[in-house]
Order: C-alpha cells, then structure tokens, then sequence
C-alpha cells in the first residue's frame, strides 16, 4: 500500500511537470507496465484529479484543469526556486501581484519541511531589495496571463492603445512574444494594419474581446527579441539616434547602461559600441556624458557640433562663475 500511494505521487508529480505524457513513457518512468499506470490514472481520478486521456498511437495523459487546484508537488530546490520568485515578485510593478505573492508565499512556507523554511528564511532575512522609488504604471496580471495564452494558442489580438502622447488608437495584431524588462512588460506583435513588427507596452495595452481567429506565426523579427526591444525602447523610438564608441570593455559599460538606455555590443576586448537615442542631439549629449566613460562619436557627425556647443556653454558658466571667494565652500573632490 505505502509503494503504491509513493507511486501516484510520483504519477501526479509527472503530470504536472509535462503537458502530456504517452502511457509508455509514463510506464518507463515509473518502472511498471502501462495496464498499472492506467489502473494509477483510474485511482488518481476517484481522489478528484481531472486526468484526460486522448486514445490513438499519438494520445496520452494530461492534467486537466479541475474545480479546485490539485496540491502541487515540488523537489526541493523547486521549492526554493518558488520561494525566491514569490518574494522577488512582490516587489514588482505589476498591479495586485505583490498582496497576493506574499499570500502565496505564506501559505508555501507553513508546508516547507524545517531544512527549507531555514534555508528560505535566512535569504529574506539577509536580503535587501534594491528597487526604484518610483515604479511605471503597474501591469493588470489578468492583462499579462491574456496575452501570454494568446502568444501561446497564435490567436490574433484586438485591444486599445495609448501612445506617448496620450492618443488612443484601435491595433488588430498577432502576439509572438511578451518581453520584460526590471521595469516595464513589452509586446512583440505584427501589425496588421501597418504590415510589419511593432512594439507595445503592456501598461498601455487594453484588450478588447473577442479575439481571434488563430493564424500561422511569423518569422521573428529578430533571433534575440530581449536585444531587439531594447533597441526600440532606447533608439528607435527618438528622432535622434547615435552611434558611440565607448572606451570600456562591454562588461564595465553593461554594469551601469541598461537595456532601455541603450543597446550595446562588443567593439574588441577593450571597447564596445552604444546605440541610443534622445530627444534632440543637445540631448543626446548630456545623455552620453552622464554615463562617466571617455568616448568617441561615430555617428551622426551633427553630434560633434553639439558636444561643442555644449562645451563652450559650460566654459562661459565658469568664466561668470568667477574666482571662489573666501569663506565659500568649495566642494570635495
């Protein structure tokens, strides 16, 4: 009895970890013929577990989705990793998660064995998070859980958008991927009015039902969709854009510029290149200087015309500045 109620765990466990799993593998897995894990399926089914099962050479087993969600069976460091994410998420810009992560994360902690409720514990205890004062409007979960079963099931997208600008258009798109940054959600998605790629923040993004019908997914627009979003976010979405040879190794320049302010590649083993954007190159400027690394403008040449411009308005504000007087302070070095 003890061998078989190990066994539909381990059953269940395995049905939760695949979508759908052939009666063979599931046998092999177990260590037992299929007529016992149809017989295991049967049992699970009388404790309330909705298993489906779909008939012919290519059918299986599958979890389906049932009144109440099915205890879930994790390892241990599963179970950490859970932890981890649950705390992690409370902290982040999306509307509703951070109450309901620390519910969630409450309610793993009272059935953590006592090895890791002490291994959870001593890394909240000895973590401090570091987050942003001021977080971007925060993303409705039930918004993100939509579009991500869209990309998933290739179902066309119909919302509402608002642009930078505040004015409200209608999109009709084909999801293919949602991508996040330490700060915003973005939508990957072809335009089917403009006929090409585009990128959507999800903050911005209000679906409007029903959508479909599903279609044939495209081609992405780039092998790297975190690189390709960046260079959105930072460089394509300003009426300026330059190209600037930073003199650090890409590592260095990596610890300080993020991906919205900038896409960056390697340019040597002691140099990389930046690409970015701003509102105008006067601009452009302050936004590279601020950065702290010596750097050469590659493109476009009006940029140099500016970085000069900028000079000889920071000599005429010393020369006004005139000789430090006494009993001014003057700052540390």
């Amino acid at each position: 009895m003890l061998e078989t109620s190990a066994r539909l765990l381990r059953l269940l466990s395995l049905l939760q970890a695949h979508r759908e799993w052939s009666g063979a593998d599931l046998a092999d897995r177990l260590g037992v013929t299929p007529r016992t894990v149809r017989r295991d399926v049967d049992r699970l089914r009388e404790l309330g577990y909705p298993v489906n099962a779909s008939p012919g050479t290519g059918g299986g087993y599958q979890l389906g989705a049932g009144a109440e969600l099915p205890p879930l069976l994790l390892d241990d460091d599963e179970a950490v990793a859970v932890a981890v994410g649950l705390r992690t998420a409370a902290g982040q810009g999306i509307e509703g998660i951070g109450e309901t992560s620390v519910r969630a994360l409450t309610k793993l902690e009272q059935v953590l064995p006592n090895r890791l409720r002490r291994r959870v514990g001593a890394l909240n205890a000895f973590t401090v998070p570091m987050l942003h004062n001021t977080l971007p409007s925060a993303v409705d979960p039930a918004v993100l859980t939509e579009l991500a079963a869209l990309c998933r099931d290739a179902e066309r997208l119909r919302f509402e958008y608002e642009s930078h600008d505040g004015a409200p258009t209608r999109r009709t798109v084909e999801p293919h991927r949602l991508v996040c940054t330490e700060r915003r959600w973005y939508l990957v998605a072809w335009d089917l009015d403009r006929e090409d790629w585009r990128t959507f923040r999800v903050d911005r993004v209000t679906p409007s039902p029903p959508h479909g019908p599903r279609f044939t997914p495209r081609e992405p627009p780039a092998e790297d969709l975190a690189a390709y979003v960046s260079k959105g976010v930072s460089t394509r979405a300003y009426a300026s854009q330059a190209v600037v040879r930073l003199l650090v190794p890409l590592e260095r320049a990596a610890e300080r510029i993020s991906p919205s302010a900038g896409a960056l590649e390697a340019d040597g083993p002691d140099a990389c290149l930046l690409r970015t954007g701003a509102p105008n190159l006067d601009v452009m400027v302050i936004h590279v200087v601020m950065m702290g690394f010596e750097f050469e403008v590659l493109e476009p040449v009006e940029m140099t015309e500016a970085i000069r411009r900028a000079r000889d308005r920071l000599s005429r504000a010393l020369e006004r500045d005139g000789p430090v007087r006494h009993g001014d302070s003057v700052p540390e070095r």
